[in-house]
């Protein structure tokens, strides 16, 4: 059995991939199990490899965990992506919940009936550049630092960046007015594991398309 983490998703980013995103900027190499029918799914289920009968889960260190949230604390307490300190701990946590939701609303988006999807645009622009984005341009500016918490890289930088690159692909010109995030994006891009993550081949998943929405909807549904 190897060492490496063993995650089990679909071939898409869904909420697998910002586990793929700490994985690859901690420098830790990984292996992916797809599911790509209902019976691999249920399969797992059946053999009590899912605690709450849900993915994404993620085998590592002899454990075969669930729960998106659990998994990013795992992987960035074992790689030192959390912080030195409780209260540094505290802000990360409040900087990443915060960039969940973003991404949430970026990730549905494609879900979206077609005569909501523009709604849907509008609430994702006005959220991001009006209630998240404006809070990480402050906090950048305010501690003058390259990272957003205790100057040292952590997994709000990791998950803001891969946020960050969401919004773009939504809207190339969402960064306009935040300079400071700009050049942030910038300088996590350019950390070396990350930077290996966003060349093309790696294990980094493209948007969801709309022709694989019926393929993704049989696994789940």
């Amino acid at each position: 059995m190897s060492g490496k983490p063993k995650l089990h998703y679909f071939n898409g980013r869904g909420r697998m991939e910002s586990i793929r995103w700490l994985l690859a900027a901690a420098g830790v190499e990984f292996e992916e199990c797809f599911l790509e029918t209902k019976d691999d799914l249920t399969k797992l289920q059946k053999d009590g490899s899912l605690l709450f009968q849900q993915v994404p889960m993620v085998e590592i260190d002899g454990m075969k965990m669930v729960q998106s949230r659990a998994i990013g604390n795992y992987i960035a307490m074992k790689y030192n992506l959390y912080g030195k300190d409780l209260k540094e701990r505290a802000l990360i946590d409040m900087y990443v919940e915060a960039v969940i939701d973003l991404n949430e609303l970026l990730m549905t988006h494609i879900l979206q009936p077609a005569d909501k999807r523009e709604q849907h645009f509008a609430t994702i622009v006005d959220k991001a550049t009006n209630r998240y984005f404006p809070v990480y341009e402050k906090v950048l500016k305010d501690h003058g630092q390259d990272f957003l918490v205790g100057n040292q890289f952590s997994r709000a930088d990791v998950q803001l960046l891969e946020t960050l690159l969401m919004a773009e692909e939504c809207k190339p010109d969402i960064l306009a007015k935040f300079p400071l995030l700009q050049s942030f994006k910038a300088r996590i891009s350019n950390i070396p594991t990350i930077k290996k993550f966003l060349q093309p081949g790696s294990q980094r998943k493209p948007p969801l398309q709309e022709k694989d929405l019926p393929k993704v909807m049989k696994i789940f549904h």
